[in-house]
């Protein structure tokens, strides 16, 4: 007998693949692997295609009488939770001891300093909770956002019909996040007073409440160090917190750890991707002085940030030294963290009044046109500005120096005539030319100081949009999730408050970095530009004065 299923929630669908479900029904199971949260069948009236494996209940008693193939006893089970999904013993293996799915390159016992590598590379999240290869293409993105770890693994079609290449980063995002397992109140844990996170109604909506004690960080030029006898060799930066005004040192990979912690614990805040790692030329001095400008701008964004700034995971990253006790001490109490998944939302105190979720929803839904048009510009506008910086650094050179040299050229022409008074002009000209080959290096020179800062900021940015869609779903899953529920309007609806408040705080802190951000390094790009064509006018003049007749 086929394996069989009861509905617990109604499921409309919405995308290709999908199946709608309604609450009470008996469904059909092709099988009762889940993949990323999902389950594949038909339901009553025929449709074959997926549903979410949270929203039914998997009945197996009606399979056989007593026992099944194996002699067990056969019994009627429930679809686990998100957060109590079981794994494989080798999947266990790659689980955050803090409950969430982040698999880092380092276990929780390693120490900080002697079994990481910088160039390593970048940890993927687990791509299936099954044992078995995946049948559909899957995009899955939390909790490791980073724009270019967003894997698609493909197989061929070995089910049936309804089995379709798709995206299932819609609900599987929900599901990965905790907000299913927050929303259906199975979320449970101890939250002290220093750890709650308060969104306070502001003038334009919610918003963090803000951090009483703000600090900035600056990142000093990083040294070359050695260990292991000189075999092997790292970049340290030192970083010093306004807060403490005390320097620690860190590696990229310490940077690294506290990104796959921070992104980990927080799924509806956009924590800031860092500068990319690079297997080969990491001593190279321009890659050294890039990715230190990167760290820079994803400091800034961190240290601005209301919760992530007063996150414990990374005031300790800031302030303790070079205790190795006290960084073991700090590291896996960081790993054992209980308030990541559902649990993190347990933190958040929302408003006194609630929101209107029709209000909410139009405003993600204006948020998400707005980044993707600015997604789009940015690869406008870093397109442009890097072509123009490449004329820049060589054609403009190169031109400049051409005329510089035809100038050159006529002076050496005229000093034939050997006539005395022809020697100022001579010697006059001769300048010109050397003003513009000087003026082609100002050009070659220039986009480092007014262009390249552009260039990362979007970049840091485009970071950040990469991470919204993740956000953006799991405030639409709630949503979904109440307008599926309308009975449930009670816990349900103050859950989803919650988690409304959570990602408009989001969205306003991102609009108010986003402004900050732009208006300042928009000043800085015309102040360098005013400032490049002052240089140039006093070459310019410099060289006029040379045609003076008492020179």
């Amino acid at each position: 007998m086929a394996l069989k299923a009861k509905v617990l929630y109604d499921f409309h669908s919405e995308n290709p693949g999908e199946i709608s479900i309604t609450e009470n029904e008996l469904v059909t199971l092709f099988s009762e692997e889940e993949l990323d949260g999902w389950l594949e069948g038909e339901n009553g009236r025929g449709e074959a295609g997926l549903f979410p494996a949270s929203y039914v209940e998997i009945l197996k008693d009606h399979i056989t009488s007593n026992t099944n193939n194996n002699g067990v006893s056969s019994r009627k089970t429930k679809a686990l939770p998100p957060t109590q999904t079981s794994f494989t013993s080798t999947e266990a293996g790659s689980v955050g001891s803090g409950g969430g799915s982040f698999q880092t390159s380092q276990g929780s016992d390693d120490d900080w300093d002697d079994d990481w590598d910088d160039a390593s590379p970048a940890t993927d999240a687990p791509q299936g909770l099954g044992s078995s290869p995946p049948l559909y293409a899957v995009t899955t993105s939390l909790p490791a956002r980073r724009g270019s770890s967003r894997q698609h693994h493909q197989q061929q079609q070995a089910k049936s019909s309804a089995t379709v290449g798709r995206n299932l980063n819609r609900f599987s995002t929900f599901v990965k996040s905790g907000g299913e397992a927050f929303l259906l109140g199975e979320a449970a844990a101890f939250v002290k007073d220093v750890d709650r996170i308060c969104v306070v109604m502001g003038e334009s909506g919610p918003e963090w409440q803000e951090d009483p004690y703000p600090f900035t960080c600056t990142i000093d030029d990083p040294i070359r160090q050695t260990k292991f006898k000189g075999m092997k060799s790292y970049m340290s930066y030192g970083l010093t917190p306004t807060h403490t005004n005390v320097q620690v040192n860190r590696r990229y990979k310490h940077f690294d750890w506290l990104y796959a912690r921070l992104v980990e614990r927080f799924p509806v805040i956009s924590v800031p991707r860092l500068p990319e790692k690079q297997a080969t030329g990491r001593f190279e001095e321009d890659f050294i002085s890039k990715r230190r400008k990167g760290l820079i701008w994803w400091m800034n964004h961190m240290s601005s940030h209301p919760v992530l700034a007063r996150c414990d995971v990374f005031q300790h990253f800031l302030t303790c030294g070079a205790d190795e006790k006290a960084w073991k001490l700090g590291k896996r109490k960081a790993e054992r963290d209980d308030l990541v998944g559902a649990n993190f939302f347990l933190t958040i105190s929302p408003p006194a009044v609630p929101l209107d979720l029709q209000d909410v929803e139009s405003k993600v839904e204006g948020f998400k046109t707005f980044t993707k048009r600015m997604d789009e510009n940015i690869v406008v506008v870093n397109t442009t500005i890097n072509e123009f910086a490449r004329k820049q650094i060589t054609g403009f050179k190169k031109e400049y120096q051409k005329v510089g040299q035809s100038f050159k050229l006529l002076a050496q022409a005229f000093e034939l005539d050997q006539q005395i008074y022809s020697v100022g002009l001579n010697g006059a000209i001769s300048y010109t030319g050397e003003t513009y080959e000087a003026i082609g290096e100002y050009f070659a020179e220039q986009p480092r100081q007014d262009l390249d800062p552009i260039s990362d900021l979007l970049d840091l940015y485009r970071g950040h949009l990469d991470n919204f869609p993740d956000i953006v779903h799991v405030q639409k899953g709630a949503l979904t999730k109440v307008k599926d529920c309308p009975k449930q309007d009670g816990d349900l609806h103050d859950r989803c408050n919650i988690i409304s408040c959570a990602t408009l705080a989001e969205i306003q802190h991102f609009h108010r970095t986003r402004v900050r951000d732009f208006r300042s390094q928009m000043q800085h790009h015309l102040r360098q530009q005013i400032g490049f064509f002052q240089k140039i006018t006093a070459k310019l003049e410099d060289a006029l004065h040379r045609y003076d007749d008492d020179q």
